[in-house]
């Protein structure tokens, strides 16, 4: 388990595994692949992050991942992965976000993207660099590095290969 704090000052605990907290998340945050590069969108307050929310009354996390993702930047998941938590104390309480990986079959078109602008396609080179404002702070601690690191040395299950994603198979 790794802890840290994130731009807000607020400690983070990030941890890999299907359920390494006690408490039930109450968000989703999803790492979506498609083809050779990665599913953002462009949040209107926030900047450029991965999509996520919260989870739904009735809903479980991998529902509301899903849907998060369709509403935020039109993306249709083929796979999903849970792939680990992260537990945020903020001056009320303590919450906890479940994290997937997520590979799009395809991106369609939508009427509106809710509190986002759509979705935005970077390569793999943008999020190896510092990230700099025009990204979430969601996107600027360490959850996001680790996560991806955690995927490549997991090769969960080889997604990060271009052949893997152009092929609908990652």
């Amino acid at each position: 388990m790794k802890s840290f704090f994130d731009l807000r000052g607020q400690l983070v605990r990030l941890a890999f595994g299907e359920n390494p907290f006690p408490q039930e998340p109450k968000h989703v945050f999803v790492l979506c692949r498609y083809r050779d590069r990665w599913l953002l969108t462009d949040h209107k307050k926030r900047g450029w992050e991965f999509p996520g929310g919260k989870i739904e009354a009735g809903e479980d996390a991998k529902d509301a991942a899903v849907r998060e993702v369709y509403e935020e930047t039109g993306g249709v998941v083929d796979r999903l992965v849970p792939i680990g938590q992260y537990q945020v104390f903020d001056e009320r309480e303590a919450f906890v976000k479940k994290i997937f990986f997520a590979t799009i079959r395809e991106i369609r078109q939508r009427p509106h993207y809710h509190e986002t602008n759509g979705p935005l396609l970077v390569d793999e080179e943008t999020l190896a660099k510092p990230l700099n404002d025009r990204f979430s702070f969601l996107m600027r601690d360490s959850v996001v590095a680790e996560s991806i690191r955690y995927l490549k040395e997991n090769r969960l299950p080889d997604i990060l290969s271009p052949e893997g994603s152009e092929n609908g198979k990652g």
